[in-house]
């Protein structure tokens, strides 16, 4: 016995006695969980019964014997009875064809095995040399039949159908298949082929798992091939098939005779050449297989899943270079570029709407500009047309409306310009919650089409996921603009209030003129205060523009005593002030917002304190600080409202008061790294402490990680 005669023995030993035992095994089991998990249970078990007689006859008379191809018949209707019972029941039944097929195949079945088994019974050895030649071609039909019904039953199988069943299915169509090969290579060789003959009983051992996984509670999902897997798949059916069909021809010019074999050689090599050149360099011809392959191998024309994710990694390359010429940052051409590539377009035009009603091109992915190409002198949308788009929500078939094909009576009113360009072929209104934000062109791909049902609901839900981005960055450009506008009116109020204080102090100004006008000393007071308002209206005027300084401005080291002198020097017509400043006291800061902080505090004060008190500035370092002390002898606040309402914006004691004083304040402090403390209590006055950061004579190297740690104590 040689070596491969040892092995297959073996392994028709080892399949003989599995299946019987996972017929025994699926016989035990409680019929409850076997009725869950398989469809049919009982035709399982007959199933994995056949598998084992057929095993016990390779393994006794050998798998080329005329015993083998008599027990073969049995094992081929118990598998054709298993798929009938499994894929289909009285509610769905086989379709007529199908059941007429499966019923001519058990008859066969039967027929063979009854002729079989008497003809050897009778016979013997002698009627083997005509038997095993019978049986064998039978054992073809059926096995090409088997495998027309396992396609129909795996192709209509619900998900009710667990994968361990389909995958039972798919290792019979694979025993099939393999027995056609041998057949196949049988009839081309003139010589049967022995050794995958040999390797039957380890292909059926392939089979033996998946009776095992069917009968346990795993598979509950079922496998679906990807697009990518099956395409490969095809490409390698049409690979095997060349091969075959290259084999069948050298086997015809050997029986033909005569020297063929060169010309065979050379016009299959010029056939494939010319093929795959065509696929390679022919845009149209990779589209129209593509079409084709969508419309027939597969259910549904698009791969959502593949095509979802695509579509959203197009929309959100932001800040990124998407490719073909689109920038992560062109919201416009990422929104035509990913409708485009959904159906195939090589080219689309998005407009937008122009304030007028209508639309206007607003950006265009692989569509030639304005005047480049036919038609595209007005690429817009007239507000009539853009008004039907939005009521009726239809995705408009450019083709069937140039010849009048259109389903529906509404007019809506196509421009001349689309329906005169042959490039445009559909027209998508992009729509969030029921207003058109944008219409996109698409570019006529190349193999033209007629839009289906699953074309307008993929445009219509992409365009609804894209109306989103769409309005997303409209919202964020209104939001932008509404934020600077309300930049300005923040800066305008702070800047009405500090006016409201000048002119205060101005009036006051001119009522002690008419008193003291002859006097010098109050003429030299009076310049000096109009200068210093003069200024301080310069400085208003430049906050107001918008390439004003930040709250913050520019900071440095900033000698104290000289801002707290130009400040008691600005109020002197209103009340004296008690200035006390440590010498050579210096903060890191800027110097205008010191001022502006210390001004805010010191009218405060004046404003809530008797005329006939005093008001005192002082300033001096106190823990690695400056602190600049506002103190006054007025009503003071409560604790309530220090906390409260004292530096909110709008909130004041003071008849026709802003509320942005104190306000203003804090955010200028805050911008220096400083902070303001306030002690009050009602009737004794209040006190008002300026904290910033004290220039010590150091370097200020990183002066923003200075700021938050003295913000911080």
């Amino acid at each position: 016995m040689t070596l491969l005669a040892g092995l297959t023995h073996l392994l028709a030993g080892l399949g003989t006695f599995g299946f019987a035992g996972a017929a025994i095994w699926l016989l035990v089991r409680p019929r409850a969980r076997m009725a869950a998990l398989l469809t049919a249970p009982r035709a399982t078990i007959a199933a994995a019964a056949a598998m084992a007689v057929w095993c016990g006859a390779l393994w006794l008379a050998g798998p080329d014997s005329a015993a083998a191809l008599v027990v073969q018949p049995l094992r081929d209707a118990a598998i054709l009875l298993w798929l009938g019972a499994s894929f289909w029941s009285a509610a769905a039944p086989m379709g007529r064809p199908l059941r007429l097929v499966q019923r001519l195949l058990l008859t066969i079945c039967f027929l063979m095995f009854g002729i079989g088994a008497l003809s050897i019974w009778q016979g013997g050895d002698a009627a083997e040399s005509w038997a095993a030649p019978t049986l064998a071609i039978s054992a073809m039909i059926v096995a090409t039949g088997g495998l027309i019904v396992v396609d129909g039953g795996v192709r209509r199988a619900s998900a009710a159908i667990r994968t361990p069943v389909l995958a039972i299915a798919g290792g019979f169509a694979m025993l099939w298949t393999y027995e056609l090969n041998i057949q196949f290579i049988g009839a081309l060789t003139g010589t049967r082929a022995t050794t995958l003959i040999a390797l039957l009983p380890a292909v059926a051992l392939l089979i033996l798992p998946l009776f095992v996984l069917a009968a346990m509670d795993v598979g509950r999902e079922r496998i679906r091939l990807s697009r990518s897997v099956a395409g490969r798949g095809m490409l390698l059916l049409v690979a095997a098939a060349y091969l075959v069909l290259i084999g069948v021809v050298g086997a015809v010019t050997r029986l033909i005779g005569g020297d063929y074999g060169e010309a065979a050689q050379g016009l299959f090599l010029i056939a494939a050449l010319g093929i795959g050149g065509l696929l390679l360099l022919s845009a149209p011809t990779r589209a129209w297989l593509s079409v084709m392959i969508s419309k027939h191998f597969f259910e549904h024309r698009y791969d959502y899943r593949a095509e979802w994710l695509r579509f959203t990694a197009t929309l959100g390359q932001f800040g990124e270079r998407a490719g073909d010429g689109v920038e992560g940052g062109d919201l416009h051409r990422r929104v035509a570029k990913a409708l485009a590539e959904l159906t195939g377009s090589p080219g689309a035009l998005l407009l937008v709407p122009d304030g007028q009603g209508g639309f206007r091109a607003a950006d265009r992915w692989r569509w030639a500009e304005a005047g480049e190409g036919e038609g595209q002198g007005d690429a817009s949308l007239s507000p009539r047309s853009a008004y039907m788009l939005q009521e009726t929500r239809h995705i408009v078939d450019l083709d069937a409306e140039r010849a009048g094909k259109r389903q529906g009576a509404e007019d809506l009113a196509i421009p001349d310009w689309l329906l005169s360009d042959p490039r445009a072929w559909v027209v998508v209104p992009v729509l969030h919650f029921q207003r058109m934000i944008a219409v996109v062109v698409l570019h006529r791909p190349p193999v033209s089409r007629a839009l289906d049902w699953e074309d307008l609901d993929v445009l219509r839900i992409a365009g609804q996921q894209a109306a989103s981005y769409l309005a997303e960055a409209q919202g964020q450009q209104a939001l932008s603009e509404a934020k600077r506008f309300d930049e300005f009116n923040r800066r305008f109020a702070f800047i009405m209030h500090d006016i409201k204080n000048l002119a205060s102090q101005l009036s006051l100004l001119a009522r002690n003129a008419e008193r003291h006008a002859d006097k010098p000393e109050f003429r030299a007071d009076m310049i000096e205060t109009l200068r210093i308002s003069a200024g301080r209206l310069s400085d208003l005027l430049e906050r107001l523009s918008p390439r004003g300084r930040g709250p913050a401005g520019e900071r440095g080291r900033v000698l104290i005593e000289p801002v707290l002198n130009d400040v008691a020097a600005e109020v002197r017509a209103r009340r004296a002030l008690f200035v006390g400043c440590q010498a050579g006291l210096t903060a890191w800061g800027d110097a205008a917002s010191i001022r502006q902080i210390v001004q805010h505090l010191v009218t405060n004060a004046i404003d809530a304190s008797p005329s006939d008190t005093p008001v005192q500035l002082i300033a001096v370092a106190e823990q690695g600080r400056v602190r600049i002390d506002v103190i006054d002898q007025g009503s003071g606040m409560t604790r309530a409202f220090i906390r409260d309402e004292l530096f909110k914006p709008f909130v004041s004691t003071k008849d026709g008061g802003f509320g942005l004083g104190a306000f203003e304040a804090m955010g200028l402090a805050q911008a220096m790294g400083g902070r303001i403390e306030v002690t009050s209590e009602p009737g004794k006055g209040s006190d008002f402490s300026l904290w910033l950061p004290l220039a010590d004579g150091r370097d200020v190297v990183n002066d923003d990680q200075d700021d938050r740690k003295a913000v911080n104590q």
